[in-house]
This record gives C-alpha cells, sequence and structure tokens, in this order.
C-alpha cells in the first residue's frame, strides 16, 4: 500500500527524539499531507515543561480526540474564566487512556512524563487560533508569565 506509515516503537522513539530536541518541547508528525487536508491526524510527542496554551476551537467541525500511546498526559478542562472544571491523567494501557474534547470547551494537555506521545485527530484545515479562541485569563507560548503559570498547571497533578 503507497504511502502507508507504520505507527511502531521505532516511530514513536523517533518523533519523541525530535521533540527533546525541539525548543517548544514538543513534535507532531502528521499523516495528513497538507494543512489543507479535511481530516488531521497525527502524533504529538510533549516533554515536561512544554507549555500549551489554555485554547478553544469554536468551529463546529473542530472536537478534538487525543489517544495517549505512550507516558502520562494530564488534561485540564476550564469554564470561560479559568477556573479549573476537570483534571485528569491520561495514559495507555491505564484506566483512561484518551479524550473527546466538544469544540468550545477550553483545555490544555501537559506532559507529566518524559516521552509523551498521543495520536490526535480533528477536522482540518489548520487555522491559526483566533483571538476569541485563546484563553484571555492565560499567559500565552512565549510569554514572561507562561513559566510561571505553566509551573502552576503542573502542580495540578502531583506526583
Amino acid at each position: 500500500m503507497a504511502g502507508m506509515c507504520l505507527i511502531d516503537a521505532a516511530l514513536l522513539d523517533a518523533v519523541s527524539a525530535e521533540a527533546r530536541q525541539s525548543r517548544r518541547g514538543r513534535k507532531n508528525r502528521n499523516f495528513h499531507g497538507t494543512d489543507d487536508f479535511p481530516a488531521h491526524r497525527l502524533l504529538n510527542a510533549v516533554e515536561p515543561g512544554s507549555y500549551i496554551a489554555p485554547h478553544r476551537h469554536l468551529d463546529p467541525n473542530k472536537d478534538e480526540t487525543m489517544i495517549v500511546l505512550r507516558g502520562r498526559l494530564g488534561l485540564v478542562i476550564f469554564d470561560a474564566v479559568g477556573n479549573v472544571l476537570q483534571t485528569s491523567v491520561l495514559a495507555g494501557g491505564s484506566g483512561a487512556i484518551g479524550v473527546d474534547i466538544p469544540h468550545g470547551s477550553w483545555h490544555t494537555v501537559l506532559a507529566l512524563e518524559s516521552g509523551t506521545i498521543f495520536f490526535e485527530a480533528k477536522a482540518g484545515p489548520f487555522l491559526a487560533l483566533a483571538p476569541e479562541e485563546r484563553a484571555p485569563w492565560a499567559p500565552q507560548e512565549g510569554a514572561a508569565e507562561a513559566e510561571g503559570y505553566g509551573a502552576w498547571l503542573r502542580r495540578l497533578f502531583p506526583g
């Protein structure tokens, strides 16, 4: 089969290594060919300390599904003003291995151990987050306050 990509330990190891070497501490491995492809499927390798700013997707076609393949992922769901509504630990082979996040839900994820990788699926095309999709109560990636906010998020997951 042309274009087939086996998702195996070697691929997971490679994308994890790329995430560890990345300045942002994360790396995607896309299975869709272009950003405008209608179905986005990707591996997302995230290392501890990588900060993904809380956000939401307003497009009703942008529900987001994540399944953890390796490691442990912390999921945080917020209300409209930034109060934490729910935290969950997702881990392959555990009681909770993934999540389906409805569009409009404020959320973020963070790696709880090195080598964390999840499979993500959502509708394309890729579009940068609009201002109303960025949490006004949380710092954006790269902001001076992001490190402190990220540390606060990590404290939501003791141990």
